[in-house]
């Protein structure tokens, strides 16, 4: 297996250094890679890895959903929680109805097996789709209408929707008897129990990191265990109470930001490094499970279904998201962002054939061709819309990130020397707070960072010396005066 995740490394990082070279997500390079490498073309991945290929894409989402819970703000989720929650339903609601319409006809399927084909279809990849939508929030784009905020929440939710949909309808096909009011049911019952889930653990991982001393790296690490129990709670409890676990992942990340910004800041920079690892397993290993001989069986036919389904689905979005402030622009960035395929039709697609469903193997080849049709292009489309149409914030050289980066400011929680004095601080609070600007050019308000110290040799944190230093545009960098000493792993 070490030269299967060899391979993943080193092909992976080279075909995302040349596709950000041509200017197109990395991703696409890392998906084109895994379909290579993958046990249907070269074979160069061992069967091990293959069997073990499931956990590890879990492991990558999970890390991905974290970060993305360390950037949903309460504020941005109130203000596009209408639209999320059409999204989250409605496009694949219009794309199963299309699929349902016109599978029969193209690929001699009944209709009860269109519909299982379409709820395969139905969901959106959140692999493909929240780590551009972080990207385009690190960044301040969109974020005065909260449209990466909106399309990556709406994301999670769907694929609970469009499961739940698939399990209700495989039943059916194996004449078994189903309590449709419980199905429906459980789809805001797992929402709900999957953000509690969430949001009890990561309250109390604030506290407990409040209350002992733990580096940056454990507490990342912890935080990364606690969010795998999660998931593993969602498949020991799947026969008596439905959990949205991946969910509950957001919720645990978001919990500690609304309580302590500084601190999730502080995790999710070391979360974004192991991203870089987690990054080349999830699209590497989601490239190897298509089959592009299955894939090519679907043909023409099968390539008409998916862009009939993608039509309809397009049309659902731009009916969740009228009404939301968004400009024409906008609505079809939301659009094209809920077009990629690849999570949910990678782990489902051979589900129906595994259960004996007559026209299993049609419905896996058409599931394979979706990731391979809608993903790459997918992700392409939404870089270089994301790009021209999302709104940069109108202060963004003065974000708190930015002035935070250009000042080399520390973290809660990390020590730091004075350079004149080489007394020992430790940082213990951060605050965000919007000062006078003044200055022609420059805007009426502008943010600052107030960091608060505490001088280690004067006993326990606070019972000693303390004092807070404001910095903001225009001062001189941090490490003027200060170095920063490095954290003990």
């Amino acid at each position: 297996m070490a030269i299967s995740l060899a391979f993943i490394i080193i092909l992976g990082l080279a075909a995302d250094y040349l596709f950000r070279r041509l200017k197109l997500p990395g991703l696409v390079g890392m998906l084109l890679v895994g379909m290579l490498v993958g046990p249907h073309v070269l074979g160069l991945l061992k069967p091990e890895m293959m069997a073990v290929s499931a956990d590890f894409r879990k492991l990558a989402l999970i890390v991905i959903l974290l970060r993305a819970g360390f950037e949903l703000r309460k504020d941005t989720l109130h203000r596009t929680a209408r639209p999320a929650i059409l999204m989250s339903s409605v496009p694949a609601l219009f794309e199963i109805a299309a699929i349902v319409a016109v599978a029969p006809f193209f690929l001699n399927l009944t209709t009860l097996e269109a519909a299982i084909l379409g709820s395969i279809l139905g969901a959106v990849s959140p692999a493909v789709v929240v780590p551009l939508m972080i990207d385009f929030m690190e960044r301040g784009m969109g974020a005065k209408k909260g449209i990466p905020t909106l399309t990556l929440a709406a994301s999670a939710i769907d694929d609970v929707f469009v499961i739940v949909i698939f399990t209700i309808l495989l039943a059916l096909e194996k004449g078994q008897a189903v309590n449709y009011l419980w199905q429906v049911g459980s789809i805001p019952i797992s929402i709900v129990l999957g953000i509690l889930i969430g949001l009890v653990p990561g309250y109390l991982l604030y506290k407990l990191f409040g209350k002992f001393d733990f580096t940056s790296p454990r507490r990342t690490i912890i935080i990364v265990g606690v969010a795998i129990i999660l998931t593993w709670v969602e498949d020991l409890a799947h026969h008596w109470l439905p959990i949205a676990s991946l969910l509950g992942v957001m919720a645990l990340g978001f919990v500690i930001l609304e309580k302590d910004e500084g601190l999730a800041h502080l995790i999710s920079q070391k979360l974004k490094r192991i991203w870089v690892f987690a990054e080349l397993l999830l699209f590497v290993l989601v490239g190897a499970q298509v089959n592009l001989e299955v894939a090519w069986h679907a043909g023409l036919a099968g390539l008409a279904v998916i862009a009939i389904g993608l039509v309809f689905r397009s049309v659902g979005t731009y009916l969740s998201v009228m009404g939301a402030g968004l400009d024409f622009k906008e609505k079809m960035f939301c659009v094209v962002s809920y077009i990629p395929k690849a999570t949910v039709q990678a782990a489902i697609g051979a589900i129906p054939l595994e259960a004996g469903v007559p026209g299993g193997e049609v419905i896996l080849a058409v599931a394979v061709l979706s990731i391979l049709a809608s993903a790459p292009i997918g992700a392409i489309a939404i870089s270089i819309m994301g790009e021209r149409i999302l709104e940069k914030d109108e202060v963004n050289i003065y974000r708190f990130k930015v002035l935070r980066e250009g000042l080399k400011l520390p973290r809660v929680g990390q020590k730091v020397r004075h350079r004149r004095h080489r007394t020992i601080w430790k940082v213990i609070e951060e605050k965000e707070v919007w000062v006078a600007g003044g200055g022609e050019g420059v805007p009426a308000l502008v943010p600052a960072l107030a960091l608060r110290f505490w001088k280690i040799n004067d006993g326990k944190p606070g019972r000693g010396k303390t004092y807070t230093h404001q910095y903001g545009p225009g001062d001189r960098s941090f490490e003027h005066h200060w170095e920063i000493l490095e954290e003990m792993t």
